[in-house]
């Protein structure tokens, strides 16, 4: 499967809930490889197809570190997260070049429509966590430097906008 071009910031798409996806068809198996080969290209360890441009509540996750070990996630939720933070750098394709330091709860219980469109219950930690808060972020319309206090990022958008230029 191709890689796919992913949106720039600032895309409404981007800014907008995805859609809720009713059923494991043919066509969310392709869009879950396309996102694959896209996270792989990247390289990225996660991807929610609001960021190629497809309005749906799908996500990819893969931080392990031999790769090929992609979990794909359709209408994932959090149903618990830790109290206790880890702060990891994060950054965004659709807006390259610029990165922050979020902090983010370290471990977190996920509720999501599987491969085979089961519901799934399974805990995440450390980078995984991250990246699977990270894409469901996405999937809600928001982008981690949401998560950064107005001056820090007001600061990373200008320097993202000169980077731009």
């Amino acid at each position: 499967m191709p890689a796919r071009t992913c949106l720039p910031y600032p895309n409404k798409i981007l800014r907008s809930p995805a859609q809720p996806v009713e059923a494991i068809t043919d066509e969310i198996r392709a869009l879950w490889a396309d996102m694959i080969d896209t996270m792989e290209a990247m390289p990225g360890v996660g991807l929610a197809a609001p960021q190629i441009g497809v309005s749906l509540a799908l996500a990819v996750v893969d931080a392990s570190e031999a790769r090929g070990q992609a979990i794909r996630m359709a209408n994932p939720e959090i149903l618990h997260a830790s109290v206790q933070l880890r702060p990891h750098e994060e950054a965004s394709p659709n807006l390259p070049g610029v990165s922050a330091l979020v902090a983010r709860p370290r471990a977190v219980t996920v509720r999501f429509m599987n491969a085979q469109g089961e519901s799934e219950e399974r805990d995440f930690v450390g980078l995984w966590a991250t990246s699977v808060q990270h894409q469901i972020d996405h999937l809600a319309g928001k982008m981690y430097f949401d998560r950064l206090t107005k001056t820090r990022r007001d600061m990373l958008l200008r320097r993202a906008k000169k980077l731009r230029a």
